[in-house]
């Protein structure tokens, strides 16, 4: 009897086990769909831009509200959605999400007029919040301390395969069906993520003190952030001398304080600034910052190389650009499993140091670079974005605390998009001040009309800062990390 009773329950043991084990892999699989179709979305809709200005009888100026409308929201609500992880069930709360990021698309497809579209974009902005904001915290909740690296990894590839396929998908789609179809396809494959997660994903902690919403602090957040993104936008748009965006950026600048000062005070913070105490969080979300900014910087210099120095076409240029992301979607699980066995802050820094390498070695392109030299260029900036993600994810999520995930998977995704948004303006006005400095032209002359010479030298100059900026911040990591273990940072 006492034989059986024991078989019985290693038997029950083993089924346990089975099913965390199934339970990861499902809640890997639902998660990547969603981070699948949040990465593609943003790439199709930049390649269909030109076509919507035709189709819907509007002007450059306002359609890029489509693109900014979508940005903004994910930048308002993300760390609002993060929060409410903390506080109810994630896996409810990321189905909710997929539900008005798929209900939006199906919208966004078939919106009657410019206006319509925007208004839908933000929408779907506001369920992308969720998706972006939660799924790398349920990723964390799910696999095991040993596994997350790899967990984040796969999510790292599967976001850059996103990228990688958005310019090839979307030329199809367009092709087909006109720019609609860009949209209407993340119906079906949203549907198909809500069904997984619903059905298949186990369910989420969930903390029981139901502590209340912070709405004070979300509304100085939001003013914040909407400040900040429309003024750094608008310094893209209408360069440094805009009356609007510093405006914009001073109000940012204040209400920032504001808002670090009411949270301070109130007992049930939407952010609890306790968790900055962690010097390996906060580093970690900088390097963040820093690590998105670069990779920002490089998907938008890239392109005018390509395009004005080289002239290639816009087909040879596509299939140059979809280089480092192939070289990413490989790297990123194997670097989240080395970062499992080795330490996430080793694996990390030597891919910021790659990544500065392949920016030293881009800088070094000129009118003479070839297919083959600008392949063998790129790939170590392609292994250090793929050596970097996943294991500087992995070390900012094992930071957090347990009851924390949800706002420290939101900072992460707030992160991200603000390095982005930042860094097409500030590395556009190095390239831009360079480029007409060296070939003395006025500052009001457009770029890109300047000498073949000066567009190869702000180029190189450009890349050079970009790696200075790497190097600078990868030895000042290491220098607090040492100083930390020493004891002499409390």
């Amino acid at each position: 009897m006492i034989v059986i009773a024991k078989s019985q329950e290693e038997e029950s043991e083993n089924t346990g086990e089975e099913k965390k084990a199934s339970g990861k892999w499902w809640s890997i699989l639902g998660i990547s769909i969603g981070v699948f179709i949040f990465a593609l979305d943003v790439y199709i809709v930049n390649l269909a831009l030109p076509i919507m200005v035709e189709s819907l009888h509007t002007n450059f100026a306002t359609i890029q509200w489509v693109v900014l409308s979508y940005l903004l929201a994910i930048a308002i609500f993300v760390l609002s959605a993060a929060k409410l992880g903390d506080m109810w069930s994630k896996k409810r709360l990321y189905i909710m999400g997929l539900i008005v990021f798929t209900l939006s698309s199906l919208l966004c497809g078939l919106a009657p007029n410019v206006s319509f579209l925007i208004a839908f974009r933000a929408l779907q902005g506001l369920g992308a919040a969720f998706i972006s904001g939660l799924g790398t915290a349920m990723i964390v909740e799910v696999f095991p301390v040993k596994e997350r690296g790899l967990g984040l990894g796969i999510r790292s590839g599967v976001f850059g395969l996103g990228i990688m396929l958005g310019p090839t998908v979307g030329g199809l789609l367009i092709s087909l069906g006109n720019w609609p179809l860009i949209f209407l396809i993340n119906v079906p494959i949203g549907i198909i993520a809500c069904l997984i997660v619903a059905y298949l994903v186990p369910p989420t902690a969930i903390n029981f003190t139901k502590p209340s919403f912070d709405v004070i602090g979300t509304l100085i957040l939001t003013l914040t952030l909407t400040c900040f993104t429309l003024g750094i936008t608008l310094l893209q748009s209408e360069g440094f001398g805009s009356n609007t965006a510093l405006t914009l950026l001073k109000v940012s600048a204040i209400s920032f304080p504001c808002f670090l000062v009411a949270e301070a005070r109130l007992a049930e913070p939407m952010l609890d600034l306790r968790i900055f105490q962690s010097l390996e969080f906060s580093l970690g979300l900088s390097l963040r910052f820093l690590g998105n900014f670069v990779m920002a910087g490089v998907i938008f210099m890239l392109p005018f190389f390509l395009k004005l120095v080289k002239q290639y076409t816009t087909e040879q240029a596509g299939l140059l650009l979809a280089v480092p992301p192939i070289i990413i979607v490989l790297t990123a699980p194997i670097a989240g499993i080395l970062s499992d066995r080795f330490g996430s802050h080793i694996i990390s820094l030597i891919g910021l140091v790659l990544m500065a390498i392949g920016c030293l070695v881009v800088s070094t392109f000129d009118t003479q670079l070839t297919v083959v030299s600008y392949i063998l260029g790129i790939i170590p900036y392609g292994l250090g974005v793929g050596m970097f993600q996943s294991p500087n994810n992995s070390a900012i999520m094992g930071a957090a605390p347990k009851h924390s995930l949800g706002i420290a998977s939101g900072l992460l995704s707030l992160s991200r998009i603000l390095g982005q948004t930042a860094a097409v303006p500030l590395v556009g006005a190095v390239f831009s001040f360079v480029t007409v400095t060296n070939a003395n032209l006025t500052i009001n002359v457009d770029v890109t009309n300047a000498p073949l010479e000066s567009l190869v030298f702000g180029t190189q100059i450009t890349f050079r800062f970009v790696a200075a900026l790497l190097l600078i911040s990868t030895i000042l990591a290491v220098s607090l990390w040492q100083l930390e273990k020493k004891n002499w940072i409390l």
